[in-house]
C-alpha cells in the first residue's frame, strides 16, 4: 500500500502527531460525577432520614398511649336511669317597653 494519496499522508501525521501529545497524566481515571445526580442522592439521603424518624417517633408515641394492663382506661360515671324533669324555659315578653323620650331643655 505504498501507493498513498498526499490527502491520506497528510492525515496520518496529523494523527501521529495528537497521538504524541497524549500522556500517561491525559489517561488516568476521570473525577466522579458533580452535578444533578449528587444532589438527588443528597435529597434521597435526607428524605429516608426524614421518614425514619417519623415512623420512630409514631412507634414511641404508639408506645406511651397504648392501653396496658397497669393502666387500665378508667371507667366513664354511671347515669341515672330515670328521666330528669324538664324545666321550662322563661319565654321572652312580647310587651314592649317603653323608649325614653329625649328631654328638650327650655332657654
Amino acid at each position: 500500500m505504498s501507493d498513498q494519496t498526499p490527502l491520506e499522508e497528510r492525515l496520518r501525521a496529523a494523527l501521529e502527531a495528537r497521538g504524541r501529545l497524549i500522556n500517561a497524566h491525559d489517561l488516568s481515571p476521570a473525577r466522579p460525577p458533580a452535578g444533578r445526580t449528587w444532589g438527588t442522592r443528597r435529597i434521597r439521603r435526607v428524605l429516608s432520614v426524614a421518614v425514619a424518624a417519623a415512623a420512630a417517633a409514631a412507634a414511641v408515641v404508639l408506645l406511651l398511649t397504648s392501653n396496658t394492663p397497669d393502666r387500665p382506661r378508667p371507667v366513664p360515671p354511671a347515669r341515672h336511669s330515670s328521666p330528669t324533669p324538664a324545666v321550662p324555659h322563661p319565654r321572652p315578653s312580647t310587651i314592649p317597653h317603653p323608649v325614653p323620650s329625649a328631654v328638650a331643655s327650655g332657654p
